[in-house]
């Protein structure tokens, strides 16, 4: 059998991926925790392969509802985001995300910055002063075309409050024009990302385009104002986009434009997969490689409601931190969260069920088997291998399952990429199963035998834990001290980058290392009656 063979990443440009910005008027949520989760797990990802990588979240701050909650709490509008942009930073630096920078829309480099592309938008001929009537979602700031407002029963579709009928004079952006552009651009497969996502947005545009405004007025102060007339201001979803340019529009940083991947929730796809896109071709510049929609999270079967008290909010998620552990909770966001067209159920007997089955069952239970064996039979040390029958038995395993990791890492497909692995590591008890080592043991005369089988165990143990490293980075790290790999966690800790080509090539593991047993890596977890 030919095995096929992971290639090395190579790219002088970084790979750059963001996330949205996320609102500050209110604390984070699952859907927020996820988002950046996968967004870190892609991103770990790129880095392993030897890519160096940009990582881009943050908070977009100028909605008018930021106003009124802040006056609500006898609180500026700056002092009130200030207060809900730390609870994100704070949020996801707990959880371990190593995000490159953290973007806020109140900040002067970002104002300026947009300041200067709505001022090259005016220069570009494609702006215009109009007036607007029509149907506004104040909770979403997004103007709501005559069709989709009736369709939506003239309520918002996000939290079912009356849209409102408003009428102001604006600058509008002639997003029309640029039709025949768009649509040939969301039939090229990869931009819109999943197909589903991207059929939908095309249905839209043969609808027709509406010119779109990027001002408003009454804006009581917050916000940026349009260049050379103070009356209006940016408008927010505007303003908002531009935080991807804003962010790296630097000397050092310009270069990793394009972004490669825009991670999104499928409810803002529109503004990143037609409004984003042509402002940037109005604007001369490249646009994203891919926009990705995700789909929301459900709670035990139902739609997240704080009513129903089934809302995934900070106290739950540190709750299953607290009990299962962060990389669980990375597992379960990776393996079953919504990256497809439908919605995921986050429940607690389901992530029981996935903890056990896939963690303490599989991938804690088939290493403590490994350093079990090798402590019992050969003093705690790697045995030599041998030729004999098993000497290469999981080779091929091995190697195909980094090639198909990598295979599915670039469509994003992270369930995929924990299965790939996970099934290697099904491979290894299997041929545990097979070759019954604790078997061959009993007899002197068999321990060669025994040593190769657990040699290969261990081999495969080490390429599978680097494969699962980008979702479990924390318990791949101490199951690679276990193994003597902690050169693997030192080199990705001194040049951010790894080397995974290198590091899921076979027989890199040295007879005589150390194999620590411990505490289990994932605990099996029993629910108390």
């Amino acid at each position: 059998m030919l095995w096929r063979i992971i290639r090395p990443v190579s790219s002088a440009k970084p790979f750059y991926i963001t996330t949205p910005i996320y609102y500050v008027n209110d604390r984070p949520h699952i859907g927020h925790v996820y988002t950046t989760t996968i967004a870190d797990i892609v991103a770990r990802y790129h880095r392993l392969a030897g890519q160096q990588v940009f990582f881009l979240t943050g908070t977009d701050e100028h909605a008018a509802k930021v106003v009124d909650a802040a006056a609500e709490r006898g609180m500026t509008p700056q002092q009130w985001a200030d207060q809900n942009a730390k609870a994100f930073q704070d949020t996801f630096a707990r959880l371990g995300i190593i995000n490159n920078d953290f973007i806020r829309t109140s900040q002067d480099r970002h104002k300026k910055q947009v300041v200067e592309y709505i001022r090259r938008l005016l220069a570009s001929g494609d702006v215009y002063v109009g007036e607007y009537e029509g149907w506004y979602d104040a909770g979403q700031e997004e103007y709501v075309p005559e069709n989709k407002a009736k369709e939506y029963g003239y309520k918002s579709p996000v939290n079912g409050k009356p849209l409102v009928r408003k009428s102001e004079k604006n600058d509008f952006f002639a997003l029309s024009k640029y039709e025949p552009q768009l649509r040939e651009l969301l039939e090229r497969g990869d931009f819109v990302q999943p197909e589903a996502r991207r059929n939908e947005v095309l249905g839209r545009i043969s609808e027709g385009l509406n010119d779109v405004p990027i001002s408003r007025t009454g804006a009581r102060g917050w916000g940026i104002s349009v260049p050379d007339d103070p009356d209006q201001t940016v408008y927010v979803w505007i303003d908002a986009l531009f935080n991807y340019l804003s962010a790296i529009d630097t000397d050092e940083l310009r270069g990793c434009w394009p972004a490669d991947v825009h991670l999104i929730a499928k409810d803002i796809l529109w503004f990143h997969a037609v409004i984003w896109p042509a402002m940037l071709m109005a604007l001369g510049l490249d646009l994203p490689k891919r926009v990705y929609a995700h789909s929301f999270w459900i709670s035990e079967g139902q739609k997240m409601s704080k009513s129903l008290g089934n809302f995934i909010d900070l106290e739950k998620i540190d709750h299953y931190v607290e009990t299962f552990g962060l990389d669980a909770l990375r597992y379960f966001l990776a393996t079953t969260g919504p990256m497809g067209t439908t919605d995921s159920d986050f429940a607690e007997a389901g992530f029981i069920e996935v903890y056990n089955a896939d963690l303490a069952n599989t991938l804690g239970n088939c290493f403590s088997r490994i350093a079990n064996m090798t402590n019992r039979y050969f003093e705690g040390k790697l045995p030599s291998k041998s030729s004999n029958p098993y000497a290469s038995s999981l080779e091929g395993p091995a190697a195909n399952a980094a090639f198909d990791v990598q295979q599915v890492a670039a469509k994003l497909d992270l369930a995929q990429m924990a299965a790939h692995a996970l099934q290697l590591v099904r491979n290894i008890d299997a041929f545990i199963e097979n070759t019954a080592p604790f078997k061959l043991a009993k007899d002197p005369a068999k321990l060669p035998e025994v040593g190769t089988i657990l040699y290969n165990c261990a081999e495969a143990m080490r390429i599978a834990s680097v494969l699962l490293w980008p979702i479990m980075p924390s318990k791949m790290q101490e199951l690679w001290r276990r193994i003597g790999c902690d050169h693997y966690t030192q080199a990705l800790a001194d040049h951010g980058t790894g080397k995974l080509s290198e590091w899921t090539q076979w027989g890199q593991l040295s007879p005589g290392t150390a194999i620590l047993q411990g505490e289990a890596l994932f605990p099996r977890y029993q629910a108390v009656k």
